[in-house]
């Protein structure tokens, strides 16, 4: 993985935007004071990429991305791996609570091709790889390396330096497994393994489906071809023509009867209608009917006009009505106009008691008002006397007191204020009640006043016995009218259902004579074929002439039905010719296990004959087929026995060998051997590395005879030469596809003779192989010597980034 582009936006402590540029650089420092934001560079790397950064602690840790002041923010990184162009990019926000989410998340594969700005880069996209929580998974695929393995030999963070000298065995081999790609050494045994078990299934499904195939040799394949020439043979030899003449000279010879027979069935369905006996008297005596009722209709017609005329002698019966209804209303006026006067009268009667009560209750009302005042103003007087001084002027006359008066116990003045509250409702009830009788009193006597005008004002009285009279006469007069109408309705309804019986009738003759007419056209083509003809119509009475035809009927049918008897007699001779034939065909073809029903047509009976012969051939050919199946069959089961024996020694050899565990050893010893030279230079000959028996990598220390000892008891700046030793050589030596390194320590621990052996063992990683480094350092020794430098500083604004160099 080699950096190009790198793209920052409120991540960490850069607020502002910032791009950095690596695509012409080898070998690079970050500089500037401590807190700075060196660190952050190398942070971003890390966080684009994996998605978090060794030095928040956890993994899933991503709130110190965000600038505390920000509310969102975005990391881009264009990078090559195994030469392609990825860019990936993460964008940040905090939501209400504070909290920090990632917003957007995704890889693409870009196209080299395209250079500028980091917006024409990020949109040259080749194809999308991943997005959201996919992204981090493709970028190990990407890279070849684990979040935990980059941050060992990729990132080198503080206070993470030596994690690769001090990691235990197991945990060393993890990552020189992903390095030199070893496991895929592990991947050919597990693929071979699925390999073996998948041929052995194959193999066993082949070897089942074989002992399915009964009867797929020889001897089955000659009886199948056998059966096909026999029922070939059988089929030319059977005649259907025979059969189907039969069945021709059967189906003439049921036409014929049947010909005969609609014939028996159309005579025998001349019958003479039920009512036509009975039709010429029903005619008659309908008309007489009509005659009688229309006299009776008649008559009663003249007595309604009678009675009509007899109810307008009695005179205007609305008149009679207002009479009646007049002198109605006068005694209810009158009643009215006595009562209302009576009412007026009690009123008027009841106005001087009340007045005399209001009175009284105002005078009641007045003293109660008196003598509250009186208590008021005695009670204010002994207030004053308990005030005054002998000698004193009196608030009242102003003169000298030349004695202090005195006041008895006086009444309470609340008592007397309820008592002239109670007179004052009662004076005030006195008075509603009084104005309310006024009142009343008033409109009684205007009701009774008005009643009386209204009394005057109607027409003098008449005699109610003569108007009741001459009513009820004409009540009378109504009823007789109604029923002489009645009786006229009914009369008339009687009339018209026998007018309606006696056309019915009249229709009824008129369809006999039609009927008859038309079952003697039928009739005359039957007596012709019959060698006679029906007798001619007889239009004076319709009953004869249906009798006359009816005889003849008789005589026809009697011919008819003695040539069906000639007609079946001839079906069934041929009949029994053709069941002859029939069941001899039958019979040969049951020889040859050939079923057909005993009733079968020649149609079907030549179905299934041409049906035995393509089952017979059908099964034939699949008597060939699962021959040549079994035989391809054999062949694949012999094919994946092989391959599962090949694929059972692969796994064997791969598993005994222990392949894997024997590469990462030999990889650990030469890292150590490459890195025991560095380390031996750094450290001016004193120091080796060398692997214990258990695997852990041992110091070597000449300064004390050569004594051999754990590398966790070297001081920080030893632990750092080493570390930066074994560091190296896996960057030079076992992963030479690592295409970067970043050293993120503090390098102010060295001497300056060490200084300057690590700064030329920086040089000569750079220049000597296609290999990107930066290191982060505030030694100017150090920076000084590093071709291309990114100064960092830091204000109120947050950091910002400045490039020095070529």
């Amino acid at each position: 993985m080699r950096p190009l582009l790198l793209h920052l936006e409120n991540f960490g402590s850069f607020r502002e935007p910032v791009t950095i540029d690596f695509s012409d650089i080898d070998y690079f420092a970050l500089i500037g004071p401590t807190g700075a934001g060196k660190s952050t560079v190398i942070d971003a790397i890390c966080f684009a990429l994996y998605g978090t950064v060794p030095r928040w602690g956890k993994e899933n840790v991503i709130s110190h991305a965000l600038a505390p002041s920000a509310a969102a923010g975005k990391v881009a990184l264009v990078f090559d791996s195994a030469g392609r162009r990825h860019g990936v990019v993460r964008a940040l926000q905090r939501d209400a609570k504070g909290t920090v989410r990632t917003k957007e998340a995704r890889l693409d594969e870009l196209d080299p091709a395209v250079a500028g700005e980091l917006a024409e880069v990020l949109e040259a996209v080749l194809r999308p790889v991943a997005e959201g929580d996919a992204v981090t998974p493709e970028i190990q695929r990407v890279t070849g390396l684990e979040y935990k393995f980059f941050t060992q030999c990729v990132v080198l963070p503080q206070g993470r330096f030596a994690e690769f000298l001090h990691a235990a065995p197991r945990e060393r081999q993890d990552l020189l497994v992903q390095l030199l790609d070893a496991d895929v050494y592990e991947r050919i045994r597990q693929r071979a393994v699925r390999e073996e078990e998948a041929a052995k299934q194959a193999a066993s499904f082949a070897r089942d489906q074989l002992g399915k195939l009964t009867g797929a040799d020889e001897a089955a394949e000659r009886a199948a071809s056998d059966q096909v020439a026999t029922l070939r043979a059988l089929a030319a030899s059977v005649d259907l023509d025979l059969l189907r003449a039969r069945d021709e000279q059967i189906r003439r010879a049921r036409a014929d009867r049947e010909s005969v027979a609609a014939r028996v069935e159309a005579l025998l369905a001349l019958v003479m209608p039920a009512d036509v006996p009975t039709l010429a008297e029903t005619a008659r005596q309908a008309a007489a009917a009509v005659t009688a009722l229309a006299e009776e209709a008649a008559a009663l017609e003249a007595d309604e006009h009678r009675a009509h005329d007899e109810l307008a002698a009695l005179g205007d019966r609305q008149a009679l009505a207002h009479s009646l209804a007049a002198l109605d209303e006068r005694e209810r006026l009158t009643t009215a106009a006595s009562a209302a006067r009576q009412a007026a009268d009690r009123a008027a009667a009841a106005l001087p008691a009340l007045a005399d009560a209001a009175r009284r209750a105002a005078g009641a009302l007045s003293a109660a008002e008196a003598e509250r005042d009186r208590l008021r103003d005695a009670h204010t007087a002994a207030d004053l006397a308990a005030r005054l001084t002998v000698g004193e002027p009196c608030p009242a006359c102003l003169r000298p007191l030349t004695e202090l008066p005195h006041h008895p116990e006086l009444a309470d003045v609340g008592t007397a204020e309820r008592a002239m509250a109670i007179a004052r409702g009662e004076a005030e009830h006195a008075r509603t009640t009084l104005g309310k009788a006024e009142t009343e009193a008033a409109m009684l006597d205007s009701q009774a006043t008005a009643l009386s005008a209204r009394l005057a004002e109607l027409p003098p009285p008449v005699d109610r016995a003569v108007l009741e009279e001459r009513m009820a006469a004409m009540r009378k007069a109504d009823e007789v009218v109604s029923e002489a109408r009645k009786a006229v309705r009914a009369c008339r309804a009687r009339m018209e259902r026998a007018q309606r019986a006696a056309e019915s009738a009249a229709r009824k003759s008129e369809q006999g004579w039609r009927d008859l007419e038309l079952a003697r056209d039928r009739a005359l083509t039957l007596g012709v074929q019959q060698g006679g003809a029906p007798p001619p119509v007889d239009r004076e009475d319709l009953h004869r002439a249906w009798t006359a035809l009816l005889e003849w009927r008789n005589q026809a049918g009697r011919a008819a039905r003695a040539e069906l008897n000639e007609r079946d007699a001839e079906l069934a001779e041929v009949e029994a010719g053709r069941t002859r034939e029939r069941t001899r065909l039958v019979a040969q073809l049951a020889e040859h296990q050939i079923g057909v029903a005993a009733q079968a047509t020649p149609e079907q009976i030549g179905g299934a004959i041409a049906t035995a012969v393509a089952r017979a051939e059908s099964r034939l050919e699949r008597v060939r087929e699962d021959r040549e199946r079994a035989r391809a069959l054999e062949a694949h089961a012999v094919e994946k026995e092989q391959e599962a024996r090949v694929a059972h020694e692969l796994t064997l050899l791969l598993r005994a060998n222990a392949f894997e565990r024997w590469l990462c050893a030999e990889a650990l010893e030469l890292l150590v051997v490459t890195a025991s030279d560095t380390l031996r230079e750094l450290s001016d000959g004193q120091y080796e590395l060398a692997l214990g028996g258990k695997g852990d990598i041992e110091v070597i220390d000449h300064g004390e005879a050569g004594l051999r000892r754990s590398a966790r008891t070297l001081s920080g700046g030893e632990t750092f030469q080493a570390a930066l030793a074994l560091a190296l050589a896996l960057s030079g030596t076992v992963a030479r596809s690592l295409d970067s390194i970043f050293l993120d320590e503090g390098f102010g621990t060295l001497d300056p003779a060490t200084l300057d052996t690590v700064a030329t063992t920086l040089e000569r990683l750079a220049a000597g192989q296609d290999r990107m480094v930066g290191v982060v350092t505030h030694v100017p020794a150090l920076a000084d010597r590093v071709p291309v430098r990114f100064e960092i500083g830091r204000d109120a604004r947050g950091s910002h980034l400045r490039k020095v160099g070529p």
